[in-house]
């Protein structure tokens, strides 16, 4: 018999090792404590199995932490909140919505814990932090809790997390091919779940709108994202795919019938078609923009033919408050008139519109769809001011070590930014989250680092992965 065979029975004939292993000794405990509570408590008796699944969960993340935020990432832009609203209960819209981001939360932890903290000293969550302190301070509207607003503090600075991490350059890139495949992967299931007649892929609302697995400005935010993305892949290493999967985002851009994305997509790309000279795109970076300038007057001319879709819709009618912005506006404005300066508290914003009120029912949200009124109201204007601040310094640190073709981009994109936060949630809501993930990611990988390089791993990282070697 070989030698390590004659160890191994010896070994578990003795008992010895098993008296001293630790997994041993940890699944007798937890054995121990279900028969205890099989015995005098019963309704506990599973607790402890799922206590173990938990810790084995989190281990696991810990050791594969680029593929769990990969997987993050798509749960976050699948919109879940709704999709399991609409086929399960509108009760679960908001449980959805905060398992999302303190998923993010908890595994931004975990990447601090294995690659190390960041320090971000000019990351807007820290904006978001002063206002609440300051809305404590102040008094916080009659209609929001303590809970709540802390509850809403926690969701605003989530989308800012791994800005905090110091994070491996492959990290980066795999959140980037994420990005754009986002929109692409979600349609594919929305459009079986449309097959099997158990959500619509399309919805009305001043014509068909692509929906997807939510809503269609949610998918219209993912698009823009996966636009972007694709560009910073495309001027990275030139491959045509890339090209070919912005043409498909933009299809689908256009068909969620979100007048504001698009535009700041048909901006940012156009403006870095005609900035960037860069030799890997060599003749083709003319061709889009020649296709787009042939087919618009072809737009406009056939947009009274295919009016049924949206974005037709309101290219042929007049739809200048088709959004019903001048419904929710004028709310959020007297609020903010009534504490100028210092606003009225994180979370304030949720309680603005009554949810049992006539516009509520009208307009089906309660949310400002205006980014610049609602920190008015949460934060004031020193509030405002200083969430202002940040972004410029936060944006400027970090696009100022970007190559050329990612600096220009990105700086682009963060000017669209606030300009379609003038129009939309695009903060505080899941599109939010993907977002900040996918910049956080240009950042990162945008950093020159050797080939497998991996930020070296703090005591506790040097404990959980001694299991690899």
């Amino acid at each position: 018999m070989p030698i390590a065979s004659r160890h191994l029975l010896a070994g578990l004939g003795s008992g010895y090792a098993d008296r001293h292993s630790p997994v041993a000794l940890a699944t007798g405990a937890v054995f121990a404590v279900a028969a205890a509570c099989a015995v005098f408590a019963p309704l506990w008796f599973w607790a402890p199995f799922a206590v173990v699944a938990a810790a084995g969960l989190v281990i696991l993340a810990f050791r594969h932490t680029t593929g769990f935020c990969v997987a993050w990432l798509l749960v976050a832009g699948a919109t879940l909140e709704m999709t399991l609203s609409d086929l399960l209960g509108a009760a679960l819209y908001q449980p959805a919505i905060a398992a999302v981001k303190g998923a993010e939360l908890g595994l931004a932890a975990l990447c601090i814990l294995r690659y190390g903290l960041a320090p971000d000293f000019f990351n807007p969550a820290f904006a978001f932090v002063a206002m609440a302190m300051i809305g404590l301070v102040h008094g916080l509207h009659p209609d929001l809790g303590l809970s709540a607003s802390l509850r809403s503090l926690g969701g605003s600075v989530a989308p800012f997390a791994f800005a905090f991490c110091r994070l491996p350059r492959r990290w980066g890139c795999a959140m980037i091919r994420m990005t754009i495949w986002l929109p692409l992967i979600t349609l594919a299931i929305a459009g079986v779940l449309d097959l099997a007649g158990w959500r619509p892929l399309f919805q009305e609302s001043g014509g068909q709108r692509l929906a997807g697995l939510g809503h269609p400005a949610f998918l219209a935010g993912f698009c823009l994202a996966a636009i972007y993305a694709c560009l910073i892949a495309l001027y990275r290493d030139g491959k045509s795919c890339w090209l070919a999967l912005l043409s498909a985002n933009l299809a689908i851009l256009v068909l969620t019938g979100a007048r504001a994305p698009l535009a700041c997509a048909v901006a940012v790309t156009g403006l870095s078609l005609a900035l960037l000279g860069s030799r890997v795109l060599a003749g083709r970076r003319m061709i889009p923009l020649l296709l787009a300038a042939s087919l618009l007057p072809l737009l406009l001319l056939l947009a009274g033919e295919f009016s049924v879709v949206r974005l037709f819709n309101v290219l042929s009618n007049d739809a200048t408050q088709l959004s019903g912005r001048d419904l929710l506006w004028p709310q959020f404005e007297r609020a903010a008139a009534a504490s100028p300066w210092f606003g009225w508290g994180i979370g304030a914003g949720n309680s603005i519109i009554p949810p049992d009120g006539e516009i509520a029912r009208l307009m089906q949200t309660m949310a400002a769809h205006n980014e610049y009124l609602r920190i008015q109201v949460e934060g004031g204007q020193l509030g405002l001011g200083l969430l202002i601040a940040l972004f410029v310094l936060w944006v400027a640190r970090h696009t100022s070590r970007l190559c050329r073709s990612d600096k220009v981009i990105m700086r682009l994109v963060f000017v669209a930014f606030a300009v379609h936060a003038y129009t939309d949630n695009v903060l505080i809501a899941t599109t939010g989250c993907v977002f900040f993930a996918f910049a956080t990611a240009v950042f990162v990988s945008s950093l020159r680092e050797p080939a497998g390089h991996d930020p070296a791993p703090g005591r506790w990282s040097k404990l959980v992965l001694a299991g690899r070697r």
